[in-house]
């Protein structure tokens, strides 16, 4: 897959581009224009329109990638990211790789990201993703994370699993004192089953994060709707 390299901006309208001509509803701009321009630069469509031109970077290039049927939203990487502390230091596992979405953001913030999963599909898709967004700190793993974990002295480890409570022993092993296990559970009822099983673990927190944005016209301003309601469960274990 070929990554995106340029964003093109109109009015309120982004328009991504990889290669070739660019086609917009605004007229054409050739490659050639697109190539030799520096960011910020302003340049003409076909129809005498004019775009301004800024460099990609991984948020605009992660908006373009392939997505299974559920992602991670922005709302709950971020949350787990700020309530671990993960640095450029960091090792973490991840199960449950789906499209890649977690792990790439997670890859773009630690040092080595360890992601682990058992779909072919999915398998292929996050391969594609992960080579397009240029992140060579990725291992991806195929293989069962119920099964067990190789790895060792872990900073962090994220499951987005159906049965997260069968890996908890696997975790606890393969962590480090003081590392976190993240649980995103789409129903409460897994969020249970993890508490029911933990043995060790101190539990830090189960937060559900809701997001509702705004709009704002000058004095006149109105929530938008629908607002991001409910996601996952995120169950915050560490430990100690």
């Amino acid at each position: 897959m070929d990554k995106v390299n340029k964003i093109l901006i109109r009015n309120e309208h982004i328009f991504y581009w990889k290669s070739k001509d660019l086609h917009t509803h605004s007229g054409i701009i050739k490659e050639e224009q697109i190539k030799k321009a520096k960011d910020g630069d302003i340049l003409k469509a076909s129809s005498g329109k004019e775009f301004t031109i800024i460099s990609a970077d991984f948020l605009d290039r992660i908006k373009r990638i392939k997505r299974g049927s559920q992602a991670l939203l922005q709302k709950d990487i971020g949350l787990i990211i700020a309530k671990t502390g993960v640095n450029r230091d960091s090792i973490v596992v991840d199960a449950g790789t789906g499209s890649g979405m977690l792990a790439s953001f997670l890859a773009n913030v630690v040092k080595k990201v360890y992601t682990y999963e058992i779909n072919e599909s999915n398998l292929e898709m996050a391969k594609e993703n992960f080579s397009s967004l240029e992140l060579n700190n990725i291992e991806l793993k195929n293989k069962n994370i119920t099964e067990g974990i190789d790895e060792k002295e872990v900073d962090l480890i994220t499951l987005d699993l159906s049965n997260p409570e069968l890996v908890l022993e696997y975790a606890y092993n393969s962590l480090k004192f003081g590392g976190y296990l993240v649980c995103y559970c789409p129903q409460i009822t897994q969020i249970m089953a993890v508490v029911e099983n933990n043995k060790k673990f101190t539990v830090q927190e189960v937060t559900e994060l809701l997001e509702r944005h705004w709009a704002v016209d000058g004095r006149k301003v109105r929530p938008k709707s629908p607002m991001v309601a409910h996601s996952a469960f995120l169950i915050f274990l560490r430990k100690i």
